[in-house]
């Protein structure tokens, strides 16, 4: 296993490696006793989209998704799958043939709950991961939104569709989605896996600490001469957090 400090496994198979990451959620759907309220199809867009970015933030090609619900097929599952079918195909996936469901077919539930696991793959030369350099800037894009803020902020916060734009890019340097550990978290594994520390903004207007749920906001470094290409070309907030040292 090659040795990272982000929230995927990484798996040396010949010469290749195969990238593993997953998310879950509880209480959060369309029954009774969910504490947030949202359909299926939102929930599921959202949960498969924050396992992708990982994929994807490492430079790594989507190969399968794996789901377990657990909530009965119809009609809760089948809401939440359909919104995992519609981001999958964004990244090249065929839900036909790269998805593989487990559901809830025993026991009525009164709260959803639902895991989502993603495989990739990558070459070594491929791999983004510890390429930051000095002097590299790390910018954040999108909106910090947890809960009810997700739908809210919902032209604020990043989506799949952002990665993919990133990753046409030959002067990102690196990328990782910010989730619940917030964004001070996530830019200190970019500086640590690459042997590299903060030098943080002082005006900087976002709350560091804050959640971002289920990955609204990534991380990007590169130099500065580049900033006003990603905002050309991705419409969501961007704030400058720290310079590499």
């Amino acid at each position: 296993m090659l040795s990272n400090f982000r929230d995927i496994l990484i798996k040396k198979l010949g010469n290749y490696f195969l990238i593993i990451s997953c998310d879950s959620s509880g209480a959060i759907g369309p029954k009774n006793g969910d504490f947030l309220k949202v359909n299926g199809e939102i929930l599921g867009k959202y949960m498969v989209r924050s396992a992708l970015m990982e994929i994807l933030s490492v430079k790594a090609k989507p190969i399968c998704i794996s789901c377990g619900l657990g909530v009965e097929p119809e009609p809760t599952g089948e809401s939440i799958i359909k919104g995992i079918k519609e981001e999958m195909i964004k990244v090249g996936l065929n839900p036909n043939e790269d998805l593989v469901i487990s559901t809830e077919k025993n026991f009525p539930t009164n709260q959803t709950g639902l895991g989502i696991t993603a495989i990739g793959f990558a070459s070594k030369k491929d791999l983004l991961i510890g390429k930051s350099k000095k002097n590299d800037l790390i910018i954040s894009i999108g909106l910090p939104s947890v809960g009810k803020e997700v739908l809210e902020n919902k032209d604020s916060i990043v989506d799949i569709d952002d990665v993919l734009t990133l990753l046409s890019m030959d002067f990102i340097h690196g990328i990782i989605p910010v989730g619940s550990k917030g964004i001070l978290y996530e830019a200190n594994i970019l500086a640590r896996e690459s042997n590299l520390k903060l030098r943080l903004f002082n005006d900087i207007k976002l709350d560091l600490k804050k959640s971002a749920g289920p990955s609204t906001v990534i991380l990007v470094t590169l130099r500065e001469k580049y900033i006003d290409i990603i905002k050309s070309k991705i419409k969501k907030p961007i704030h400058k957090i720290a310079t590499l040292i």
